[in-house]
């Protein structure tokens, strides 16, 4: 298995994700996905030091041309992305197959627009669509900020959006 957790965070790597979610979930490194920050040698660096892990910052072109390696290596990567929109490019229109079927959305901020449903986990609607589009290609949505802080599966929220 080549990835072994697949999470949303806007703040992708921190200590949380690496320590707590890593006791749950087998990892050797983290890949993190998002186009302005693999574009920005500062917060690549951060990134980078923030897990004490093997790990790599990528833009959605970088992942699709190296998913074929990631599904191939014999390490056990978290896949994370900073919002629900940039994880339906990756898991359903680059088609990316990584064997997990739970996406676990984590910490998504207050914003104008955005529907709060727990505890700094706020939608908007074009996010809310994204997991929807996830969740109808397979997978499980469940949000948690911690494992022992899950407020449900988007299926308890998704009528608040228009979905049913």
């Amino acid at each position: 298995m080549a990835v072994s957790f697949i999470r949303v965070d806007d703040r992708m790597i921190h200590g949380q994700t690496c320590t707590r979610w890593a006791l749950e979930y087998p990892c050797d490194g983290l890949i993190a996905v998002n186009n302005t920050a693999a574009k920005n040698p500062v917060l690549k660096a951060a990134y980078k030091s923030a897990s004490g892990k093997k790990t790599f910052v990528w833009s959605l072109d970088d992942f699709k041309a190296k998913s074929d390696k990631v599904l191939k290596s014999k390490d056990n990567y978290f896949l994370i992305t900073k919002n629900p929109v940039d994880m339906k490019k990756i898991l359903v229109d680059q088609g990316f197959k990584p064997g997990v079927n739970t996406v676990i959305i984590g910490p998504c901020n207050d914003r104008p627009g955005a529907t709060k449903l727990g505890n700094n986990q706020s939608i908007t609607q074009e996010e809310a669509q994204a997991l929807e589009d996830i969740m109808n290609a397979g997978y499980e949505v469940e949000f948690a900020l911690l494992k022992e802080e899950a407020i449900g599966n988007w299926k308890k929220f998704r009528g608040q959006f228009g979905f049913h």
